[in-house]
């Protein structure tokens, strides 16, 4: 139920002389609230993708080209590992406490970013950024829960899911626009203002119910995936240019990475409420799917890390206007997964988009390594754009079949498994495309001034670590330093290229289940987020049902369920008896001012339910009789059973109680509601 101001549970609010009109309203102070939830959101969503393009000034000043990927990685894999301990220590000790220490520490974090010096400081400060941003991820979504209706949920964290496509194309504009105009820093710098204000009004409006769950927390297996994965991830970004590969350190590295997954393994088959529970690996779905998962994360995030350095570098395009060169890929993915879940949402097929994801991923890849210096705009914005559609075309539907593959008890976990793998994946593609890039340019750039006099000052391995190197150049010298630069980045697309075709193979061995209805609302967050979206299962299904059941009352819900109910009603008829079996009574006339049904539509549905018995008046308004009481639970009944048809074989004997109770509470704040109109602008048609 929704909460008021005071924390005290709100029922629906019904207006002195409405008469029955729904006058439900989330209260005001519960959407300022939600406003500076959604700020919160915006600065984690913001620093994934604001720094692409400031990178390369940023190693500019600071030096460090090789260690250019861990300003990436620092903040993803900080933010992946937090994740689930700010999801359980919220629902332990309260997620207003939680949310404004997240944003305390995410505000730190920038700040000192603002202020680094050199390289190891930024990335230990992003790294700190990082553990308060994966907070204000999950903690914005979860305490949404709290403060509106289960019917509404769908609807609001959907707002979310807006900022997260918002910031993938203004994220890139932003930094170059900060960059060029003010200074990098400032790319950290503004979220300082933003949080303030986010965090000042979380304190003084946000009012949320006492309540707590009890959690047995897997600090020890949170701590030992997060160093499993920092392990690799070392591997491969100081493997082959920091250290040999066959160096005693990169050995050492790989052994203990060995060793803790190891540990992680005997710890999870222990634990009372693992961080990632080890039988979901027994489900060939889930397995499959966090490969390809992985295998997304790390063609994505690596290319969107190095095609800013690409377009910069190479081609001399301003900070700014290398975020609008990079709009061709988010718009392609943001277009290619919007239609991908529209047309899953629809017929419940979906095998053909992880293999057509994957395969145009790899076309994708493959075009970007035929880019130069001399390409022009138009042939890098179309690569970009079919990058982006192919990565897409696969994010999206791998999170609805890891849903549909699994159990209602596994549902939360598996669906952070399968975003876990492709935050990890994120990480080790940035760390693997930077030890890759670092490698292939100090090579280029060796080779192409091997017995060149270079100008005092100036040497391969001084342009392989600041580009800007490049301008002090003589005219004659700058294209075979362009070209080194150039085919460097571009290599990296090509040794990525077998990586996604791995992914088209995996996707062959998916077996297409049909989807339940209720796992095809996909949600954007869990799409382009970072890190693991954290939800239980039964926040998951709310979302899911909150979203199909607003959905469903655009497609004339009230002519299904009379229906099923086996009456000869207007689908209006059963939405009135409804109606006033939620208020008591309701007056036809004001109902009209107040709804968007047209007043024909209810005056016909209002006299056939009187001339059938099932409403008389009661001065001017209509109150129900004996029949009509019981037809209004017949028709409440079939909704109910409608809601529960979506769950598949989640609602079976054995079905948990919180699932049912989730059901019958989303069927009465439907039922009857302005949520589901059963007017949709064409003349009722008696159904028979």
């Amino acid at each position: 139920m929704a909460h008021d101001a005071q924390g005290n549970t709100g029922q629906a609010l019904r207006a002195p002389g409405a008469q029955g009109a729904d006058q439900e309203h989330v209260p005001g102070n519960v959407l300022v609230s939600i406003g500076a939830l959604l700020l919160g959101m915006l600065l984690a969503a913001l620093d994934q993708t604001i720094v692409s393009t400031a990178l390369p000034t940023i190693v500019s000043d600071l030096g460090g080209l090789d260690h250019l990927s861990w300003v990436v990685t620092a903040y993803m894999l900080a933010a992946t590992a937090a994740t689930p301990l700010w999801g359980k220590l919220g629902d332990q000790y309260g997620r207003k406490r939680l949310f404004q220490t997240a944003i305390v520490i995410f505000l730190v974090g920038s700040a000192l970013c603002g202020l680094a010096q050199d390289m190891p400081q930024l990335i230990a400060f992003r790294a700190v950024q990082g553990l308060g941003g994966g907070g204000l991820m999950v903690l914005s979504m979860a305490i949404v829960g709290d403060l509106v209706p289960p019917r509404d949920r769908g609807r609001y964290q959907g707002l979310f899911g807006a900022v997260f496509g918002a910031t993938s194309v203004l994220g890139p504009l932003l930094g170059g626009l900060f960059t060029e105009h003010l200074s990098w820093r400032w790319v950290f710098y503004v979220n300082l203002p933003v949080g303030a204000v986010a965090l000042v009004v979380i304190a003084a409006v946000l009012r949320l119910p006492p309540k707590s769950t009890r959690h047995t927390i897997d600090y020890l297996g949170t701590f030992l995936i997060a160093s499993v994965a920092t392990c690799l991830v070392l591997v491969a970004s100081l493997g082959g240019t920091t250290w040999d590969w066959d160096s005693a350190q990169i050995i050492g590295l790989a052994v203990l990475g060995v060793l803790l997954a190891v540990a992680f393994v005997a710890v999870e088959r222990r634990a009372a409420e693992p961080v990632l529970p080890l039988k979901l690996f027994r489900i060939r779905t889930f397995t499959l799917s966090a490969v390809i998962s992985f295998i997304v994360g790390f063609a994505m995030f690596g290319a969107m890390t190095y095609l800013p350095t690409f377009l910069q570098v190479v081609h001399g395009i301003s900070p700014t206007m290398s975020g609008v060169h990079m709009l061709p890929m988010v718009f392609g993915l943001l277009l290619s997964s919007t239609v991908s879940g529209q047309i899953v949402s629809r017929t419940g097929r979906w095998k053909v988009f992880p293999l057509a994801g994957t395969a145009v991923t790899t076309l994708g890849l493959l075009l970007l390594h035929q880019l130069d210096e001399h390409s022009s705009t138009g042939e890098m914005s179309a690569y970009f754009f079919v990058f982006g559609l192919g990565l897409g075309l696969v994010m999206q539907v791998l999170v609805l079949i890891v849903q549909n593959a699994v159990g209602y008890e596994d549902l939360g976990v598996a669906t952070s498994g399968a975003t876990f793998f492709r935050s990890i994946g994120a990480s080790f593609g940035v760390a693997v495309f930077g030890t890759v890039f670092a490698g292939r340019l100090g090579d280029k750039l060796a080779d192409a001034f091997r017995g060149v006099r270079l100008p005092s000052g100036v040497s391969a391995d001084s342009l392989a670590s600041d580009p800007r190197g490049i301008g002090s150049l003589p005219p004659r010298l700058r294209p075979a330093a362009l070209h080194a630069y150039a085919s460097a980045i571009t290599d990296v697309f090509l040794y990525a290229a077998p990586v996604a075709l791995l992914g088209f193979v995996l996707a062959w061995f998916l077996r297409e289940d049909r989807l339940r209805a209720s796992v095809t609302a996909p949600d954007v967050t869990e799409t382009l987020a970072s890190n693991p979206v954290e939800r239980s299962s039964h926040d998951e299904v709310c979302r899911a049902l909150s979203a199909l059941g607003t959905r469903e009352g655009r497609r004339e819900v009230y002519r299904r369920i009379t229906a099923r109910a086996g009456y000869d009603l207007l689908p209006a008829s059963s939405w009135l008896l409804l109606r006033i079996k939620r208020y008591g009574s309701v007056e036809p006339a004001v109902l009209a001012e107040r709804s968007p049904v047209p007043l024909s539509v209810i005056i016909e549905s209002a006299r056939q339910v009187e001339e059938r018995g099932l409403a008389r008046r009661d001065g001017i308004d209509l109150v129900l009789t004996e029949p009509g009481r019981a037809v209004a639970e017949r028709l409440a009944q079939a909704r109910e059973e409608s809601l529960a048809e979506m769950l598949g074989d989640w609602w079976g004997p054995d079905r948990p109680t919180d699932l049912v109770q989730l059901v019958k509470e989303l069927n009465g704040e439907l039922c009857g509601s302005e949520r589901e109109e059963p007017h949709d602008g064409r003349p009722a048609v008696r159904l028979r």
